[in-house]
């Protein structure tokens, strides 16, 4: 999710909007707040970066990170399965006489943290691996399951790719990434499975991950909440008493672990 693309807004008293994308927050409160100007108005009280934008005044938090220096005082908290971040606008007069009301414009922005990624992984007999995402939340668009072309990681497979019925058992290679996210989130894999239906609840299911953890020896994780991708290689493999050209799908339940809080992975 880009800034140009569509975010969770949230519309606060007095027309305050704020942004809360992937990694920024954007504030705009109404301009000349009760005969305040932008140099008088501080975000968390310490930083004077407000600038006038159409009509507003405009706060941005750049980077969700508390080793910015322009973080400007923001606090955060982690109520599973939640991420809060909270900051205010006040306004900060050194004069003697103060002559405006005092404002003090609180607002925050929430994110969750685990999401279910969903891909058509291959074809039972021609397989073929369709590129969609499928995570929920203000990260959404951040979060896709790519396939390698070996346990270098280094170069994507092309989609669709073609696995002959002589290749079932060979090493396939995949990985959860996450794009534009602050250095401060790690993508943990919870569990992956997979299923011959795009239903991720479908009864016919095959274990490949379980609490961070391969189901058996033909699985090998990789790199798992170390960094804005976590990495594994399985099996290619068919199911029992499926027409020969189903498909099976690849899903893997993801948790954005944020390691100045928490240690990933968890």
């Amino acid at each position: 999710m880009t800034q140009s693309d569509s975010s969770h807004v949230r519309v606060l008293p007095d027309v305050i909007l704020v942004f809360c994308y992937p990694k920024t927050i954007i504030t705009k409160i109404p301009e000349c707040p009760y005969g305040w100007e932008v140099h008088q108005l501080a975000l968390g009280g310490l930083c004077y970066n407000g600038v006038h934008e159409g009509g507003y005044y405009q706060f941005v938090i750049p980077d969700l990170s508390p080793k910015n220096k322009s973080y400007c005082g923001t606090q955060s908290e982690y109520k599973p399965p939640i991420y809060h971040f909270y900051s205010h606008i006040v306004s900060n007069d050194s004069t003697v006489v103060i002559k405006n009301q005092p404002v003090n414009y609180s607002f925050s922005c929430t994110y969750h943290s685990t999401y279910l990624v969903n891909q058509a992984a291959f074809d039972q007999r021609v397989a073929t691996v369709h590129v969609k995402n499928g995570s929920m939340g203000t990260f959404e668009s951040q979060l896709s399951l790519n396939f390698y072309t070996n346990a270098k990681f280094s170069t994507k497979k092309e989609a669709p790719f073609v696995l002959e019925t002589s290749e079932i058992g060979s090493d396939l290679f995949a990985g959860v990434e996450a794009k534009g996210l602050s250095v401060r989130f790690k993508v943990v894999l919870n569990s992956c499975w997979a299923t011959p239906s795009a239903d991720f609840m479908y009864p016919l299911q095959w274990q490949l991950i379980n609490k961070g953890c391969p189901t058996d020896e033909t699985v090998l994780v990789h790199e798992n909440g170390k960094d804005h991708r976590a990495t594994f290689q399985f099996n290619a493999f068919r199911f029992q008493n499926i027409p020969k050209l189903s498909k099976v799908w690849l899903h893997c339940e993801t948790f954005i672990c944020d390691s100045e809080k928490l240690s990933c992975p968890v």
